[in-house]
């Protein structure tokens, strides 16, 4: 049943017809207020000050839109998070801008979109200009016909002194090895499931087997080596069980709140990230924004069957 329902979300996430009818409006729609930061990135930075201030929970800012194909989408993803690092900056919050590199136009064009992904890097650099607080570009990884190159775009930006994070995913055969360099050179990184399709030789299948892999590689970023190396862990699940083990290791190897980070996603277990943020944890939301929210928000969806009253209400309500 599981499995239909997402096929079903799926094939509604890529509706033309749907997502036209969805987006004409999205502040009225339920679904778009319950994932979606905003649509633009003043409101995605309104939505991360009122986080902030209401709950001690950061953000990550992401403007919405991957596997672009034209050099004005690019350029047009480009500008959004360039907004979204100097609207931070003057907000007074962390400047943290998460990115996909084929969003930036790396299929087609690899040379501009490495430039593009470093002149936002540069960006956040300027607008936390002596400013405390966690800021830096996080490289979503996406499939994995990118991998190598998202790690080598990571690597290049990092060596040039640029405020750079990087996502590996927890489902993936090679991450153990590509955590075990990350940590070796002080990196900063994103822990994810994984959720892109990837066949066996490839990637773990079996939900159980993941989360044992996710266990396994929560213990070597909490290890005492990667705190001796300046490591910094973000933990980014909502599985409970699994932040209950992070914060176990964390106590066992002498990490103290606020030298790694949990990330969740924006309107999907608030509940959760609200307690540890009050336990003292360093709790971070991954905010989406952006006028092309529907298959994100679908896609939310699509994971929890719960939420389908959530889509009913967004289909028929104009409050």
């Amino acid at each position: 049943m599981t499995n239909a329902w997402q096929k079903t979300m799926i094939a509604l996430a890529r509706s033309p017809v749907a997502k036209r009818l969805a987006q004409r409006t999205i502040g009225s729609s339920a679904l778009a207020r319950q994932y979606v930061g905003g649509a633009d990135a003043a409101e995605a930075v309104n939505t991360a000050r009122e986080l902030l201030s209401r709950c001690a929970i950061a953000a990550s800012l992401f403007h919405l839109g991957e596997y672009v194909d034209t050099p004005q989408l690019a350029e047009s993803n480009f500008q959004a998070k360039i907004a979204a690092a100097r609207l931070a900056g003057e907000a007074g919050i962390d400047v943290h801008v998460s990115v996909d590199p084929t969003q930036l136009g790396y299929l087609f064009d690899p040379e501009g979109a490495e430039a593009r992904m470093a002149a936002i890097a540069d960006a956040i650099r300027v607008a936390a200009a002596g400013r405390s607080g966690v800021h830096m570009l996080m490289l979503d990884m996406e499939d994995a016909s990118v991998t190598d190159a998202t790690i080598a775009l990571h690597d290049t930006m990092a060596r040039a002194g640029l405020p750079v994070g990087l996502t590996l995913q927890a489902y993936r055969h090679r991450t153990l090895e590509d955590l075990r360099r990350a940590i070796e050179t002080g990196a900063r990184v994103r822990l994810v499931k994984g959720a892109f399709a990837a066949g066996p030789p490839l990637a773990l299948q079996k939900e159980r087997e993941i989360k044992a892999n996710y266990r396994k590689l929560i213990s070597l970023m909490l290890s005492p080596q990667a705190k001796s190396a300046g490591f910094y862990p973000v933990i980014a699940t909502h599985d409970t069980a699994l932040h209950d083990h992070a914060r176990h290791e964390a106590r066992s190897h002498g990490w103290q709140p606020g030298e790694y980070e949990f990330e969740m996603l924006l309107g999907v277990r608030t509940n959760v990230a609200e307690a540890l943020a009050r336990e003292g944890e360093r709790v971070r939301l991954y905010v989406p924004f952006g006028p092309d929210w529907w298959p994100y928000a679908v896609r939310r969806i699509g994971e929890n069957p719960r939420n389908a009253l959530l889509l009913a209400r967004s289909a028929v309500s104009r409050d």
